[in-house]
C-alpha cells in the first residue's frame, strides 16, 4: 500500500467511483490466462482502492483528512506487526 496513492484516490475519486473500480479490478482478476504477476498488480491496486475507501469513511466521520490518512496507516502497519510477530 501506498500512502500517496491512496490519498490521490481519496481526493479524487468518488465512494461510488472507488467501488466500482474494485468491482471491476476484481472481475479482471478472475480471468484464467492473467499471470501470477498480473493477479499480485491488480491485489496492490485493490488494496490502495480499499484504502481509499476508508480513509473516506475516517473524513466522513469527521476525522481531518491528514489525520484520517495517517490513522490508516498506522493500522496497516500494525497489523503487520502483528502477523510477523
Amino acid at each position: 500500500m501506498k500512502l500517496p496513492l491512496i490519498r490521490q484516490i481519496q481526493r479524487t475519486a468518488s465512494v461510488a467511483e472507488i467501488e466500482a473500480a474494485i468491482k471491476v479490478l476484481e472481475n479482471i482478476s478472475e480471468t484464467p490466462s492473467l499471470k501470477d504477476e498480473e493477479v499480485d498488480v491488480i491485489g496492490e491496486l485493490i488494496s490502495n482502492l480499499c484504502g481509499a475507501l476508508e480513509v473516506h469513511q475516517m473524513i466522513a466521520d469527521g476525522m481531518p483528512e491528514k489525520d484520517a490518512a495517517n490513522t490508516f496507516m498506522k493500522k496497516v502497519l500494525g497489523s503487520i506487526d502483528r502477523v510477523v510477530a
